[in-house]
């Protein structure tokens, strides 16, 4: 069973992701985490998402995703809302300083997930590379 096709696949995943991610989160001016909320709520129309929703967009516990957004808070990356369609919840929102950030990380990123990821394939490659990514994320949705 150690040296099933199985085990071997999942383990150059694991290990490829694990190589990868340093490079391409390297200099974004923000550390990781942040990063991550701040795409998210850039890539959502209105910049804005429910707490929860956000917390488990970036896989992270209800109260350390509080935690989470309290520094960044603080930091003038996001601002806390009221949820206009549900009372009790709360809607994090980007602020223009959090724009700012997103737009000096993204440039970084992008650079760096350019000279690490994507160049390294063919765009036959690329394009079954992510249609499989597809498939492992949704599962059986």
């Amino acid at each position: 069973m150690l040296n099933d096709d199985d085990v071997t696949l999942y383990g150059l995943f694991v290990e490829a992701f694990s190589r990868l991610k340093p490079l391409v989160h390297e200099d974004l001016g923000v550390p990781d985490t942040w990063f991550e909320v701040l795409l998210r709520l850039g890539r959502t129309p209105g910049h804005a998402l429910r707490m929860s929703d956000l917390a488990a967009a970036v896989a992270f516990s209800s109260g350390g995703f509080t935690r989470l957004a309290d520094r960044m808070e603080e930091a003038g990356l996001i601002r806390r809302e009221p949820d206009p369609d549900d009372r009790r919840a709360a809607l994090a929102a980007l602020t223009p300083e959090g724009e700012k950030a997103l737009d000096r990380a993204l440039s970084r990123h992008l650079a760096h997930l350019r000279t690490h990821m994507s160049d390294r394939l063919t765009e036959e490659d690329r394009r079954a590379f992510e249609r499989v990514l597809r498939v492992l994320r949704d599962g059986d949705a």
